[in-house]
């Protein structure tokens, strides 16, 4: 596969619930070796917009790639090979430990009678390290902390060993010190892993900080895709969350800080 082609590529995406759209007109490369944040007040389509990528729901126009694959040409199992799918408020239970939870993510790998190989052992173990956690594996995951528990999930994605990584909202509920865990650690599994990162994220300074393409959805469309400073500006923030915002620039980073300062009512 040419070097060229995105590892994730969306083109005029639309997406609809019964007879309404509420995506349309979207387009959206991304590349390996990157993160992208997708940005938008509730309602706006982010977190609709992240499960069509991972083929959660039907398309009512446009097309979607993976690795230069249209996502319909793809097998449950082999779309599961490329592409990991991190939802919301993802549920565990009881008494699973963290090694186990991390090895589901091999399921894709594995034969029918599901036994793990040496193979799946190493990507478990390669999971848990990056991730931080090998000292936790045999810990029940319902005993971790907050941002300990959300680094299991992402090792779990991480097992499956794809290409491109899909979180929705990866950083929700948890407190400073382990948004930026787990920030940093996508960061990372971009950087150095070379993977396709696109997360849902909430906080504008954190996206500026941890992106290198930013995607603000607003009312179902694409109101800006690029560069953080390209994409957060005090008016394409007005236009995706109706608010007034001061954007200035971090003097050690370059990327852009937002400020809220006055609501607009309309």
């Amino acid at each position: 596969m040419p070097a060229t082609v995105p590892l994730l590529e969306l083109r005029g995406v639309a997406v609809g619930y019964a007879e309404r759209l509420v995506l349309q007109d979207i387009d959206l490369a991304v590349p390996a070796g990157s993160v992208t944040a997708i940005l938008g007040a509730n309602g706006s389509g982010k977190s609709t917009l992240l499960r069509t990528a991972a083929r959660l729901h039907k398309l009512a126009a446009g097309s979607i790639r993976v690795g230069g694959t249209e996502l319909s040409e793809l097998s449950a199992g082999a779309l599961a090979r490329r592409l990991a799918f991190l939802p919301q408020s993802a549920l565990v239970p009881p008494g699973v430990s963290v090694r186990e939870l991390v090895g589901y993510g091999r399921t894709p790998h594995q034969g029918l009678l599901g036994r793990a190989s040496g193979t799946d052992r190493e990507a478990v173990d390669e999971a848990l390290a990056r991730t931080r956690l090998s000292d936790l594996a045999d810990r029940t995951v319902d005993a971790l902390s907050g941002g300990e528990r959300q680094r299991a999930w992402i090792a779990m994605a991480l097992a499956q060993r794809t290409d491109v990584l899909l979180l929705d909202e990866p950083t929700t509920f948890l407190d400073l010190r382990h948004q930026s865990e787990v920030l940093d650690l996508l960061h990372d599994l971009a950087a150095d892993a070379g993977k396709a990162v696109v997360a849902v994220l909430h906080d504008l300074n954190h996206a500026a900080a941890v992106a290198d393409q930013v995607v603000l959805v607003g009312d179902g469309r694409l109101i800006a895709a690029g560069r953080p400073a390209e994409v957060i500006t005090t008016e394409h923030i007005r236009a995706g969350y109706r608010l007034e915002v001061a954007v200035d620039t971090d003097p050690e980073t370059g990327t852009p800080v937002c400020r809220p300062y006055r609501l607009n009512h309309y």
